[in-house]
């Protein structure tokens, strides 16, 4: 879905979120998904991870729309890392890259902010040897464990897929914020989710919004500040 690019097929470089991101065109180029998880994001961390960050668009979304965040991307492909960092350079941005599997590393490290917009998609794996067919029970688990007390864990998934993200995001967190995503169809096609370590088993639904918001697209803007997320709660 690349309603928020902002160039031709043909040329190497696309924007997105209205121009505030630059994109080079490569082997794996963003949806709308990396977008919408940015926009997602309602606190200031100043620390993030990116799990399977592919070509980087969902932190650098962040990163234009949260100043001075201390960024952490890691990816299963070196091939994909190489590409982030390109990214980077080309918007001005640093992180921390790490060529690493979410399901096996090994590490101490916790964050303010974990964010992931996990490989649920089926089929053959890609030639970039990302992700595909990913368990997404471990996936969450992994992701969730690199958390701090009290931080966020936000990730974007198929609505097909919700069923085993939030049964393992429950067994850890609390503060729930669940807001589906339509396209031109009565049915969600992407569910935004969030929560916190620790926090009480409690969950707010809010209405759902169209995948072609252009505040969200085309104006960076945040979900939070369109919907009121810390006030309202879904009829």
């Amino acid at each position: 879905m690349d309603y928020y690019i902002g160039v031709t097929e043909k040329q190497d470089i696309f924007t997105i979120m209205g121009g505030r991101v630059k994109m080079r065109r490569g082997i794996y180029n963003p949806t709308s998904d990396a977008v919408w998880l940015a926009a997602f994001v309602d606190t200031t961390p100043k620390t993030v991870l990116d799990v399977g960050t592919g070509s980087g668009a969902v932190a650098l979304c962040l990163m234009a729309r949260i100043p001075n965040i201390k960024m952490t991307a890691i990816d299963i492909s070196p091939d994909m890392l190489v590409a982030a960092r390109e990214n980077f350079e080309l918007n001005h941005q640093t992180a921390e890259f790490i060529n690493t599997d979410i399901m096996t590393w090994r590490t101490g490290q916790t964050f303010d902010l974990v964010i992931t917009n996990p490989p649920y998609f089926n089929g053959t794996p890609a030639t970039h040897n990302a992700h595909h067919n990913a368990d997404l029970v471990q996936w969450t688990r992994k992701c969730i464990a690199r958390v701090k007390p009290g931080g966020m864990f936000a990730t974007i998934v198929d609505a097909q897929k919700i069923a085993p993200v939030i049964h393992e995001t429950t067994r850890h967190c609390g503060d729930f914020r669940i807001l589906p995503l339509f396209s031109n169809k009565n049915i969600a096609e992407r569910v935004l989710i969030s929560a916190r370590v620790g926090r009480a088993p409690n969950a707010k639904v809010f209405d759902g919004m169209s995948m072609n918001n252009d505040d969200i697209l085309r104006y960076g803007k945040s979900i939070c500040d369109i919907l009121d997320i810390n006030q309202r709660t879904s009829r």
